[in-house]
């Protein structure tokens, strides 16, 4: 069952796409873990906190992650993206900022391609999942005092 295709997606080009996903939290986690301890001034304690509580999100984001990527008969990645850092709390708040966007269009697409390979659990999953995604950004952005950003359609 290893080639199911569904509009255009195998299941195997499914697996490497959550891989992909799996990367990006590592990489959350990291980022939220140095950021939190970096951010310097009373007025990023609140968010410095905050970014723990992130932290956590994105590792059970990446327990589910791995967890549906093994059902499916993949292998999880243990490769995390690249985390920018910067000695500017605004910087560092600006990189989560574009990472959550880039997340939230990367999980709104993976939904639909759940669904398309009759994988619903793993799309309420990954629903639940985008829930706080979009929290995050939210909370990043009032944290930068900006509204929160459309992160853009899934494709």
């Amino acid at each position: 069952m290893s080639g199911t295709q569904a509009n255009g997606i195998t299941r195997k080009q499914f697996i490497d796409a959550l891989n992909e996903d799996l990367a990006r939290e590592y990489q959350a986690i990291i980022a939220y873990v140095n950021y939190s301890q970096v951010l310097k001034g009373a007025a990023y304690m609140n968010i410095a906190r905050e970014l723990e509580v992130h932290a956590a999100e994105e590792l059970s984001h990446a327990l589910q992650l791995s967890d549906h990527i093994d059902y499916l008969g993949g292998m999880p990645t243990v490769h995390a993206k690249e985390v920018k850092t910067s000695e500017k709390a605004e910087d560092m708040l600006r990189f989560d900022l574009e990472n959550e966007k880039e997340t939230i269009r990367n999980y709104r697409r993976r939904v639909k391609q759940a669904d398309e390979l009759n994988e619903f659990a793993i799309s309420e999953s990954l629903r639940g999942i985008l829930v706080q995604e979009q929290d995050h950004l939210s909370a990043l952005a009032t944290a930068l005092g900006i509204d929160a950003p459309d992160p853009g359609i899934a494709d």
